[in-house]
């Protein structure tokens, strides 16, 4: 029968049982990385949806789109955003890095949980000199911006490829390539004073036996047994996490936390092993790695995971590249990983349902040039204008959105109507916002109010008080008031 040991009082006794439990108790964050290549919904329907129906506490974006951090404000969503590859030169320059702090974070921070700032996005693999020399500088300059501006517990860090030399029999061995030690020994120094983590993209598919599949997405397969430590794996992630361990700790930073940038699986490509239910596998077991803490060489370990990707994007190149989403566009599951609140799933909208936005990648000057357009039509424009419901702060895509869709729903909901040309695109999903009402052209009764004024207007009835600054004319806000004035008025 054990005994304590006289040393260990009572009260000493207690405190450390508390904070055995609270470090047991600590979860992993499961998280997704929300890319934006393609027709997909607005950034406040996508975090709505995130918000409500999914189990994802983090997500993690590749820019600092103030689209996507206006629409994160009160969500308690913790969120990590990146520094551009092309800004890596211009941040090592403390005042530079200041400058992008004011700009990117500070109108955010007070609603906007921005937890980790990325500086790049795998930059060893651009094999650009510049990029690479001035990489830690950036993100010293950054961590003392933050610093500086009152803002220590966001931290920064950078996801880089994996380039472990992997051992695949005995992951414990594995090491940083000899000319990358020292690169990698200054990340990690940095990453131990800044008190952030090692982030990495943790990919099997890119690195799996085409002949064991299985071992790669969790699938039954035989166990390999390190030949040194003797520990057992049973699937090449746990494998992968600890050979990242082993290096880092063989440069003497295995103190250091790990987080998991990017992992995932896709659900389609131009291989037999690219299917819904590999990636349905894949997917669902790295969802339970993150619920249960640890691998044989990190027991207790914490690890932040992000999924990769939120959805299926269709402006990438390449079967592979456009099928790495857990949703279509229209939020239906590609496949059931259990990450929707409820199990329950989403359907599509109803197709009668139909709205016209601004594509992401349009630009503030073509969107411009689509207001000024479509308010030169005839269009009651005020309230896109200062002032208005729909100004939101002179938000582009907001303001483009709501005039475009005035434009699109006017004709009838024609396909051609929502061009622009090629910076408009027809959604199901509904882009209002709860100032900012986006009719559509269910039931019709838009485009049939729209030709009951047309026609009357064209008998020689005085239509002043319902054009554009009229006493009546409340467009966008009440159709069916313009169109009842004019018909029985």
């Amino acid at each position: 029968m054990a005994t304590t040991p006289h040393f260990f009082s009572l009260p000493s006794l207690l405190i450390a049982s508390v904070v055995i439990f609270l470090l047991s108790s600590v979860a992993s964050a499961i998280g997704v990385n929300y890319g934006t290549l393609g027709n997909l919904p607005p950034p406040q329907q996508v975090v709505d949806f995130i918000k409500t129906k999914t189990i994802f506490d983090s997500v993690k974006i590749y820019d600092a789109n103030p689209d996507i951090l206006r629409a994160l404000a009160g969500t308690g969503i913790n969120v990590t955003i990146m520094v551009p590859n092309g800004n890596i030169p211009a941040m090592a320059n403390v005042e530079n890095a200041r400058q992008w702090v004011a700009a990117n974070v500070l109108p955010f921070h007070q609603q906007t949980k921005i937890k980790y700032i990325c500086v790049g996005n795998e930059i060893l693999l651009t094999k650009d000199n510049n990029l690479i020399s001035n990489l830690i500088p950036a993100m010293q300059s950054l961590h003392k911006a933050l610093n500086i501006s009152g803002l220590p517990d966001m931290k920064v860090t950078t996801p880089h490829a994996f380039t472990v030399g992997y051992n695949l029999n005995a992951p414990s061995q594995s090491r940083f390539n000899d000319d990358q030690k020292d690169f990698f020994a200054k990340i990690l120094e940095f990453n131990r004073q800044a008190k952030s983590p090692f982030m990495i993209s943790a990919y099997p598919y890119f690195m799996m036996d085409p002949n064991n599949v299985n071992y790669a997405i969790f699938g039954p397969s035989n166990a390999i047994t390190d030949t040194k430590t003797e520990h057992t794996y049973n699937n090449m992630f746990d494998s992968v996490m600890d050979a990242t361990y082993s290096a880092m700790n063989a440069l003497g930073y295995g103190d250091v936390d790990i987080a998991v940038g990017e992992t995932g699986w896709p659900s389609a490509c131009d291989a037999a092993w690219c299917t819904p239910q590999n990636a349905e596998n894949y997917n669902l077991n790295i969802i339970k790695r993150a619920q249960n803490i640890g691998t044989p060489l990190m027991p207790n370990r914490h690890i932040d995971i992000y999924i990769f990707a939120l959805f299926n994007e269709d402006g990438k190149s390449g079967t592979a590249e456009k099928n790495w989403g857990l949703f279509k566009p229209d939020f239906s599951p590609v496949y059931n990983v259990g990450v929707l609140r409820g199990g329950e799933t989403s359907p599509p909208p109803s197709s009668s349902e139909k709205w016209c936005v601004a594509k992401q990648e349009a630009t503030d000057a073509q969107l411009q040039a689509n207001i000024d357009w479509v308010c030169s039509q005839g269009i009651d424009c005020k309230n896109i204008s200062p002032g208005g419901i729909c100004f939101d702060n002179n938000n582009m895509k907001t303001r483009s959105s709501f005039i475009m869709n005035v434009y699109y729903q006017s004709k009838g909901g024609s396909e051609d109507a929502c061009n622009f040309s090629g910076s408009g695109v027809v959604t199901t999903t509904n882009p209002s916002t709860s100032t900012c009402v986006i009719q559509n052209m269910e039931d019709g009764s838009i485009h049939m109010e729209t030709t009951n004024i047309d026609w009357v207007c064209s008998q020689g009835i005085d239509c002043k008080p319902i054009s554009p600054g009229g006493t009546c004319s409340e467009f966008e806000i009440n159709m069916q008031t313009r169109a009842s004035f004019i018909q029985y008025g």
